[in-house]
């Protein structure tokens, strides 16, 4: 079985930070990033689930809503991963878009 402990603490990690900034911090770009890699999971979730249909967008549902949105978009995609080239991916996607956030 595929080991997603990774992800999932990389998600669950950053979710918490967001829950935990400022509303200044949000404003200021952590929100708008966190909603970026929500729905870039989203969509490789949707690539897994639904070959060869258009994924749709994750919406926009305000900066204080992102932290959840990451953590069911990370939680939703471990579910659908196959191997741990593709965690590691994900585990770096995540990193790195915390780091932009600054949070």
């Amino acid at each position: 079985m595929l080991d997603t402990t990774p992800l999932i603490r990389a998600v669950d990690h950053f979710a918490d930070r967001l829950r935990a900034a400022p509303q200044s911090r949000l404003q200021r770009g952590a929100a708008a990033e966190a909603l970026a890699l929500a729905r870039e999971l989203a969509r490789r979730t949707q690539r897994v689930e639904e070959p060869g249909t258009e994924p749709r967008e994750m919406p926009d549902a305000g900066m204080f809503a992102a932290a959840d949105q990451i953590s069911v978009a990370g939680h939703d995609l471990a579910l659908v991963l196959k191997n741990e080239g593709e965690v590691e991916e994900a585990v770096r996607l995540v990193e790195e878009a915390q780091k932009r956030a600054g949070v």
